[in-house]
């Protein structure tokens, strides 16, 4: 068994089993990993992936457990590189991140700035998705770090830590008939057309339980994974935007009003997340605190110490978490 053939099988099935993209991607033919995939399942006594004709259909049962344990052997390799790395050169690597595109845009410019200038021989990576996506890419080892606000149920395979909270605000043309008023109620708002962020970004599903509430139920009319985007439409007159509050900038969004809607909507937190056992490089630990100053190393190393995730619970309070 090699690690080679470990690697292609992982690969492939990251792939949707298409061995031509998978060979693209790696920069070898595909008839070479088609024979190492087909030497494994030799040796091992067991097919991977089921055929029809030369086509590859399915992930087999043995393939899925089979799948499952090469991809941890894999993280560990990484680790055991990235261990090697940080004795070679404490301060040259790779950080890659996968996160929304409102932390991307708003949340992180002023971190990354700060950070590549104290590491210039860092490569950065952003990686923009969906929450589901976003855990992919760091459970499968794409990208080191996550950095999102909902969907928990997604990142159980993650060690997620705490940032920031954060609220809402309203936004809406200069001529709107809420643009002059000093507490917008829930019921007002249940009478507009609704842009905002689509269902599991950014707190959706608290907008969602506050209408529930109060049995009323939001006209969205308009979705985006976006914040720039849903100002676009709300300057066509879409309706009125319901964004991150972080999102909103006096100085290039001065043709909208923003409104606050923290009362009504509860906060949201931002957590950063790496994979369980992950080899965190010295850098890595400082961009965290830069990101969120109370991600010390000294409290990062303990929530990768603690035993289960309402231990690591327990290391912070709600109440040291800024608001943005």
């Amino acid at each position: 068994m090699k690690l080679q053939q470990l690697r292609y099988i992982w690969e492939v099935a990251r792939h949707d089993l298409n061995v031509s993209a998978t060979a693209a991607s790696l920069y070898t033919s595909q008839p070479g990993i088609s024979k190492q995939i087909r030497l494994l399942e030799d040796e091992l006594g067991v097919e991977v992936f089921s055929r029809s004709g030369k086509h590859l259909t399915e992930v087999t049962p043995a393939g899925e457990v089979i799948l499952e344990t090469a991809g941890e052997i894999l993280q560990k390799v990484e680790s055991i590189k990235q261990a090697a790395e940080e004795f070679a050169n404490e301060r040259r690597g790779r950080l890659a991140i996968a996160t929304t595109h409102t932390q991307a845009r708003y949340a992180l410019p002023k971190v990354i700035m700060g950070f590549r200038n104290e590491y210039p021989e860092v490569t950065l990576h952003v990686n923009q998705g969906s929450p589901a996506q976003i855990a992919e890419l760091v459970s499968d080892g794409v990208v080191d770090c996550a950095i999102a606000t909902e969907a928990e149920e997604h990142f159980s395979d993650l060690v997620m830590m705490p940032c920031y909270r954060w609220t809402r605000s309203l936004v809406v043309p200069k001529d709107h008939p809420l643009a002059n008023s000093e507490r917008v109620t829930l019921q007002q708002l249940a009478a507009e057309p609704i842009v905002t962020y689509v269902f599991g970004f950014t707190g959706h599903s608290v907008l969602d339980e506050a209408f529930a509430q109060q049995n009323l139920k939001p006209n969205v009319v308009f979705t985006a994974t976006d914040t720039d985007v849903i100002k676009t439409y709300v300057r066509l007159g879409f309706g009125v935007g319901i964004i991150a509050s972080m999102a909103y900038e006096a100085d290039r969004d001065d043709d909208l009003v923003c409104l606050d809607a923290s009362h009504l909507f509860d906060t949201n937190i931002t957590y950063l997340g790496f994979r369980k056992g992950a080899f965190l490089r010295g850098y890595m630990f400082d961009f965290m605190q830069r990101f969120a100053p109370h991600l010390t190393r000294e409290r990062v190393e303990s929530v990768f110490a603690a035993g289960n995730k309402s231990e690591r619970e327990e290391l912070f309070s709600v109440s040291e978490l800024p608001l943005k």
